[in-house]
């Protein structure tokens, strides 16, 4: 049964990881500068590619098509993160189930690192297909039609990262609120097993004394069972004293 659990919890780890990756490879930040403008690429539907965002050649279109995939990868990834949560939460052994929540939080650190450079990776990219798009301007190139386009794709892909990161924002804001109350959860469980132990040392007390009174007990009635049999016996001497001296007055 364990290594049947195991299953679930190895495959949500690497897909985990496989997502971390995959986001990794497309924020990466890299010294290179961007290559040439290349024709439009296609939507992605696969991995992302390694520095994508970085040396997206422009224009902001493809670069809101590359931000849409890594949007559905963070989305993908904070799904498997709520599902080893709850794998976590569902485990028998408390160390266990503690080490899993603790996977859970790093995992969740990492992805709000790559939040950070996805967006300086945007920023990045976009400061260089603005800069060569003042380039074009410069060359006469549709100078005030293509401004527009600029700004507001650019307003636009600011709005959507500012959206996901108010959501990752508030499923943090969510996951503080579950700790605290697991916090009081512990606290109030523990305040129970400490007074059930007075309670119980105080039973082990009444029990020994309890004990010493039926030992002396026991004592009490064996002295008694002997003085008995004294008594009897002295009895019965009396007696056939008493009927040797009326039977045999001679002997």
């Amino acid at each position: 049964m364990a290594a049947a659990a195991s299953v679930p919890l190895r495959v949500c780890n690497q897909e985990i990881v496989r997502f971390d990756l995959e986001i990794k490879a497309a924020v990466q930040v890299t010294r290179r500068p961007p290559p040439p403008r290349a024709p439009r690429r296609a939507p992605l539907t696969g991995a992302v590619a390694l520095q994508d965002i970085r040396d997206c050649p422009g224009p902001l279109s493809a670069l809101t098509e590359l931000n849409a995939a890594v949007k559905e990868k963070f989305r993908q990834l904070r799904g498997r993160l709520q599902e080893l949560e709850q794998m976590a939460k569902e485990q028998d052994k408390e160390s266990e189930k503690q080490a899993l929540l603790q996977e859970v939080e790093n995992h969740k650190k990492q992805m709000l690192s790559n939040q950070a450079a996805w967006r300086k990776a945007n920023l990045a990219c976009k400061i260089a297909i603005d800069n060569s798009e003042k380039d074009q301007l410069l060359q006469g190139r549709d100078t005030l039609r293509q401004r527009k386009t600029t700004k507001e794709s650019l307003a636009e892909s600011a709005s959507n990262i500012t959206e996901s990161l108010m959501g990752i924002s508030r499923m943090m804001s969510q996951q503080v609120q579950q700790s605290e109350e697991t916090v009081q959860t512990l606290a109030n469980s523990s305040r129970t097993i400490l007074e059930a132990n007075e309670e119980f040392k105080s039973m082990s007390g009444t029990i020994q004394l309890g004990r010493k009174l039926i030992t002396k007990y026991n004592r009490r009635e064996l002295t008694d069972k002997l003085l008995i049999f004294l008594a009897l016996a002295l009895f019965l001497a009396t007696v056939l004293y008493i009927l040797k001296k009326r039977l045999f007055p001679f002997l």
